[in-house]
């Protein structure tokens, strides 16, 4: 058997190239790992690479490393299996690798194993900021991996600068770029994908088909975004924007949920107010089938069914990104005729719970007769005065409505919302809870409003006689800043750096973060079939798509293998303009011989054209002198090289002279 060759001992220059784009790779995973997880991983590879900066750690102590970073790593995770375990062990285990790593060969397993890690980011997140850092770690990989080379190969004394050594590797994949537009853009795409989105994508809390009071106190502390909306035309005051959601009919007695049974009947008749709107949704990815539409869409769009309560509903769970054109109206009459079975579904309460607030709602009955408008505003009026509003609410007993309105006094819109609701089934007035967002943030550099998931909201409907189902907002009532004021101090990172406010940090970030959206995660099956558009095509079916991709993949491969046949281009600009002047004599058959030197060929050139000797033999002298003589002083002057450049580029021989 062979005795495997020994690789050369990194230097420490080597070293540090090697452990920095390591790092790099590494970082955009743990960006999207647990925070403590991430600092954990970190500090443990900063402190093994400073431990075995001088020689490997022993086996042993990489191997009690190894178990006990992976059994931390695994108890975090609860032992889950999936994306998210599987990342994180990914980073742990590169943040251990520079602990053997030595020689060459451990050097380029290193940058091999850490290429990995971009490519596991993207399993957790498809942002702007994870393929820039992406990009970042793989060209630094590239570039480290260079110049791994020109150590094996002994060529570092060339001492070649950072800036020439990044050229070459922009070069590299400028050239393959092509190759990877025309992927992008051509190659056939699936309506559906194939295995859908990242785990966190469809597991974030959001807005779910039930609510049960307190249960939202963290996802009204979640800032990530739920959905953009861009206004074409005039958009509507922050105070009409009701992003409205699942509709919950059911109650329990603690948790409200919708009604399945009425999702198949046709939308209810609605008399819209002179207002209108027309606007487009992007919708983040979640687990739900239902849409969010600003106060009450007029019509379902595309691909969507509307049910009698006007909730917008899809066939298939929303698990990625998604656009919606839609058209809104407030309401100025909505449902006037109430229909028996839904007037009994939204009065229905269940028995044994909240005697006090019954028993209350019974005595405004009696004492405003038939005039529900009357106790309607005797209970906003009664909230308005007595009550306040707080995210920190003491877990509900049995009457939780009873706790609510007569012993606390204090929640937010879930307490509110589900209350006011009881309280007016209890006096006999059909209510129902609404789900949604409220208000949102105007981004101003790209126009568009942005709304989190931090704005969730509750409020509740009310159906009186002539008006139908009228919104009443109880939350509004007690703090309207929750609703309303979402400007200014509410505007994303306003409370940073000291009140100085990172405000226009994040509209950037957010802006690029919307371009790339549209740009990439929207480039579906559909917007590929209307890709050439604007060159007539109206729609290219597969077959035309499979056609037109495989003329662009098969250019780009030919431009790729013209380029590589041409060899690398000569470095130096004078040997460059050198050889430029030898092709230009071979032209007339008197090109200089590889093994001719200088002087010789100029001879040779003298002899058979005299009329092109002179300034040949000059310029051959120059180019030795410069090449050769000037060299043994250390010294090149650099404007003596850009003339003799010139003036090689200047020389052209002629048939019948020297020309130009």
């Amino acid at each position: 058997m062979a005795k495997r060759a020994s690789s050369p001992a990194l230097d420490a220059s080597s070293r540090r190239w090697t452990l920095l784009a390591a790092a790099t790779c590494l970082l955009p995973l743990l960006l999207q790992l647990q925070p403590g997880m991430a600092v954990l991983i970190a500090a443990c590879g900063v402190v093994i690479a400073a431990l075995s900066w001088r020689r490997p750690l022993n086996g042993f102590v990489r191997l009690l490393l190894a178990l006990l970073l992976i059994g931390t790593v695994l108890v975090q995770m609860r032992f889950g299996l999936g994306r998210d375990t599987g990342c994180a062990l990914l980073a742990a285990m590169l943040a251990i690798k520079p602990a053997e790593t030595a020689s060459l060969r451990d050097a380029r397993s290193l940058i091999g194993f850490a290429l990995f890690a971009p490519f596991g980011t993207f399993l957790l997140d498809q942002g702007p900021l994870s393929l820039t850092l992406g990009l970042i770690g793989a060209l630094l990989s590239l570039a480290t991996l260079q110049r791994l080379a020109e150590f094996e190969s002994g060529e570092r004394e060339r001492n070649e600068s950072h800036a020439r050594r990044l050229l070459t590797i922009l070069r590299l994949v400028g050239i393959g770029l092509p190759l990877a537009l025309a992927v992008f853009w051509l190659f056939p795409r699936l309506g559906t994908p194939l295995w859908g989105v990242p785990d966190r994508a469809v597991s974030r809390p959001g807005l779910s088909g039930s609510m049960t009071p307190g249960g939202w106190a963290e996802l009204m502390n979640d800032e990530t975004p739920a959905l953009r909306v861009r206004f074409n035309g005039p958009a509507p005051l922050p105070p009409q924007m009701y992003w409205r959601g699942p509709v919950l009919w059911d109650f329990d007695g603690r948790e409200w949920t919708q009604t399945r049974w009425y999702r198949g009947l046709p939308a209810a008749e609605v008399e819209p107010a002179a207002a209108a709107w027309d606007y487009e949704i992007e919708l983040e990815a979640t687990d739900g089938r239902q849409l969010v539409a600003l106060d009450l869409p007029t019509r379902a769009p595309r691909d969507a069914r509307m049910s009698i309560d006007h909730g917008l509903y899809v066939a298939k769970p929303l698990t990625a990104l998604t656009r919606w054109r839609m058209r809104s109206a407030p309401p100025a009459r909505y449902q006037a005729q109430l229909p028996r079975v839904m007037r009994d579904a939204a009065l229905e309460l269940p028995a044994g719970y909240n005697p006090r607030t019954l028993a209350l709602a019974q005595r405004w009955r009696s004492e405003a007769g038939s005039n529900d408008a009357a106790i309607v505003q005797r209970a906003l009026g009664w909230v308005r005065r007595e009550f306040a509003y707080t995210l920190d609410t003491p877990l509900p007993g049995r009457h939780a409505v009873d706790e609510f309105l007569f012993d606390y006094k204090a929640g937010y819109c879930e307490h509110f919302s589900s209350a006011f609701v009881v309280l007016m089934r209890g006096a006999g007035i059909p209510a129902r809870v609404v789900t949604g967002y409220a208000g949102g943030y105007r981004n101003p550099i790209g126009d568009y409003w942005l709304v989190r998931r931090s704005d969730a909201h509750a409020w509740a409907e009310v159906w009186l006689p002539q008006r139908g189902w009228v919104r009443v907002d109880p939350t509004a009532a007690v703090a309207p800043e929750r609703v309303y004021d979402t400007l200014a101090d509410r505007a994303p990172g306003a409370a940073l750096f000291g009140g100085l406010g990172a405000t226009p940090i994040f509209d950037l970030g957010d802006w690029a973060r919307r371009g790339w959206n549209d740009f990439v995660l929207g480039f579906d099956a559909n917007r590929q079939q209307t890709l050439l558009r604007p060159l007539g095509v109206d729609k290219l079916d597969t077959g035309r798509l499979v056609a037109l991709f495989g003329v662009a993949a098969g250019l780009t491969l030919l431009w790729m293998v013209w380029l590589s046949s041409r060899g690398e281009r000569e470095r130096d600009p004078v040997l460059r303009a050198w050889h430029a002047l030898g092709r230009r004599y071979r032209r007339l058959g008197l090109e200089r011989e590889p093994h001719e030197p200088a002087g010789h060929w100029a001879q040779r050139v003298a002899a058979r054209r005299p009329d092109l000797g002179p300034a040949l033999s000059a310029l051959s002298q120059r180019f030795a002198d410069w090449r050769y003589a000037v060299a043994e002083t250390g010294r090149r002057d650099a404007r003596d090289k850009r003339e003799l450049i010139r003036a090689l580029r200047a020389h052209r021989p002629g048939p019948n002279g020297e020309g130009r």
